[in-house]
């Protein structure tokens, strides 16, 4: 199975991520942890220039570009192997960090966003948990952390990434788990817990 995270900045998915692999594993069930943009060895250095802070001057399109060559380099290396080892893989982001940043809250249009990837892969998650907060309650989280150029961006951008979510949750409603992040990470940890038990990936 698939399983993508996704919320704004300082949602806590990759704190999330990390407690759930510990938990699947009592579960006797392999996971793999991967992220975006990243994930593999190359993929990876895509990572660098689309998050260095110095490099203020992309623009949206190539951002969008960027995205897709990381992520379809990520899928075919890392995702679909793992998977056809009957791995779980949980991922920190995926192609609906693409459609929220590039195509709502840089304004591409979610339809551009998505023809790009699907000319990249044609690969969506099984399951979709979007950790869901304000934005100035994220953002608050990173102050000490500012690291990437994404971090750098001004909090309007910000709820313009949460409206995309929220819109991308209706529009894939079927795979999308909506997880309130005003909570402890034990919250979280167990609203997800509870999700997956519905679609018996262990017995009990």
């Amino acid at each position: 199975m698939f399983i993508t995270f996704e919320g704004g900045e300082g949602s806590g998915k990759t704190t999330l991520i990390q407690a759930l692999k510990g938990f699947f594993e009592t579960k006797n069930i392999e996971v793999v942890i991967t992220r975006e943009p990243g994930g593999s060895i190359i993929a990876e250095k895509i990572r660098q220039i689309i998050l260095d802070i110095d490099n203020k001057g992309i623009k949206a399109k190539t951002e969008a570009l960027l995205f897709a060559a990381s992520r379809v380099q990520h899928l075919e290396e890392v995702i679909i192997p793992a998977l056809n080892d009957n791995k779980v893989v949980l991922c920190d982001r995926f192609i609906d960090s693409s459609l929220a940043y590039q195509g709502y809250a840089r304004g591409l249009g979610v339809e551009e966003v998505l023809k790009i990837n699907t000319f990249a892969l044609d690969y969506m998650p099984d399951i979709t948990f979007y950790i869901d907060q304000a934005p100035e309650v994220g953002m608050a989280r990173i102050q000490s952390r500012v690291n990437n150029r994404l971090d750098l961006e001004q909090l309007d951008f910000h709820h313009k990434v949460r409206e995309g979510y929220l819109a991308l949750s209706k529009r894939y409603d079927k795979r999308y788990i909506i997880i309130n992040g005003d909570q402890s990470i034990e919250g979280l940890i167990n609203d997800v817990k509870a999700h997956l038990k519905d679609v018996h990936l262990w017995k009990k």
